[in-house]
């Protein structure tokens, strides 16, 4: 199946980081589909997420979290939106910048679900462009021209906000999809990539060093 037929979820969390005694845990989700290879910016998902009002937030987690955190000491937990969740997350692929930490605080919910496949745009750009000097998701946004629409699409949002950084994934895929070369690749050919170029321009740009 062409990547670009399929509807997809693009999707981050924000979390509060690991502190002694105390697991990650997200306080923000942000959805976004895409759907023909374009973002669907009127199909978004946006909402706070319950986290007690005890527990310590990591001191280098990215976001805005301190300036609402009774905001978010009020908002539901996560699990707890399941039924309104599975529409996004079951029969269709997923897509993360470093997918791993939305992987697991999905999984953690839908524990008799197989959700995904997984799509992670850092994957599939360390393989695009290996050489660039990052693959952040906050550097790769105005490296490809995204920077303007993006904020029309999240006005007043920056990175570190859930559906600012949900909306920048998915535009970072549409943008490839745009392209001769990649129009035509299958979602099975995009699980399969591995940026072995990157890993061997680092290896070498360390030994340089």
């Amino acid at each position: 199946m062409l990547l670009k037929d399929c509807t997809i979820t693009a999707i981050d969390f924000e979390s509060t980081g690991v502190c002694e005694g105390y697991p990650n845990e997200p306080w923000q989700i942000g959805m976004v589909e895409l759907q023909n290879g374009k973002v669907r910016i009127s199909s978004c998902y946006d909402k706070l997420l319950g986290v007690d009002a005890d527990r310590p937030f990591n001191p280098y987690a990215p976001g805005e979290y301190h300036k609402i955190r009774e905001e978010i000491e009020a908002s539901p937990q996560l699990a707890s939106l399941w039924p309104e969740l599975q529409a996004w997350w079951l029969g269709r692929p997923m897509l993360a910048h470093n997918a791993s930490v939305e992987r697991g605080f999905v999984n953690q919910v839908a524990l008799i679900h197989q959700v995904g496949p997984w799509i992670d745009t850092l994957t599939i750009y360390r393989y695009a462009y290996p050489t660039l000097p990052s693959h952040k998701l906050e550097d790769l946004v105005p490296q490809f021209g995204l920077l303007e629409r993006l904020q029309s699409f999240c006005p007043g949002k920056e990175a570190h906000d859930a559906l600012y950084d949900a909306v920048a994934s998915a535009l970072l895929l549409e943008i490839l999809l745009e392209k001769e070369n990649w129009a035509k690749v299958t979602l099975d050919q995009i699980l399969k990539l591995s940026p072995q170029a990157y890993y061997k321009y680092k290896k070498q740009e360390s030994k340089d060093d």
